[in-house]
């Protein structure tokens, strides 16, 4: 089977496609993950795109493609597959329909996590972050009383990113670039939205309940 997930920063998507794809028995197939096998690995798509990244900019969409192109010809991407983080704009998605077709495929399904914008920032605003070994805690889900890290008595603190005006950008820049997207892939007629609020558990079920069908 042949998927991607799609959804707003906080909806999950890293936990989900990790569980999805362990259920399908495909590779989860993320573009951070691409761009650190080829950046660690010293490719020359890596090389290139290190200079970019380096300078603080975004890496072009044709070295991304070209990256994606190289890992979904894999062997283990050819039974199937789920990209995470790919495509994000609808010229990406028109590249990634016309790169399968060349090889005979085509996407199943599209699997659009939808999460509220409040309960996003109710989500990532609530995090906090320890000082000394990193680990992440939620001031609400957690039951935090103070700001000592429980794991090793480290400070915690806010990242920048998590910052409630920050959230809110991010879910602006969101709507604005996948939106389209959204409208894009339901036109194709092989979108599907799951709510993923809830348990981790229940959101995994609720998505292979909508899944199956396509799986064949």
């Amino acid at each position: 089977m042949r998927l991607v997930l799609v959804g707003p920063p906080g909806a999950g998507k890293g936990t989900q496609a990790q569980f999805i794809a362990s259920n399908l028995s495909i590779p989860k197939i993320s573009t951070g993950d691409i761009f650190r096998a080829n950046v660690s690995g010293g490719t020359e798509l890596g090389k290139l795109a290190k200079t970019f990244m380096d300078r603080g900019d975004l890496v072009p969409d044709e070295v991304t493609i070209a990256m994606v192109r190289d890992r979904l010809s894999e062997d283990d991407a050819q039974d199937g597959f789920l990209l995470d983080g790919f495509p994000r704009t609808v010229p990406q998605a028109e590249i990634l329909r016309d790169m399968l077709k060349d090889w005979g495929q085509k996407l199943d399904l599209v699997l659009e996590l939808v999460v509220d914008d409040e309960e996003v920032v109710r989500r990532l605003a609530g995090r906090r972050t320890c000082s000394q070994c990193g680990r992440i805690w939620h001031v609400e889900f957690d039951d935090k009383r103070d700001d000592v890290c429980d794991a090793c008595g480290g400070t915690l603190f806010q990242r920048d990113d998590d910052k409630e005006e920050t959230v809110r950008h991010r879910l602006e820049v969101y709507q604005q670039q996948t939106a389209p997207l959204i409208r894009f892939y339901a036109d194709e007629d092989i979108l599907v939205g799951v709510d993923a609020t809830g348990p981790v558990e229940e959101v995994t079920q609720r998505a292979m309940k909508e899944i199956r069908p396509y799986a064949g």
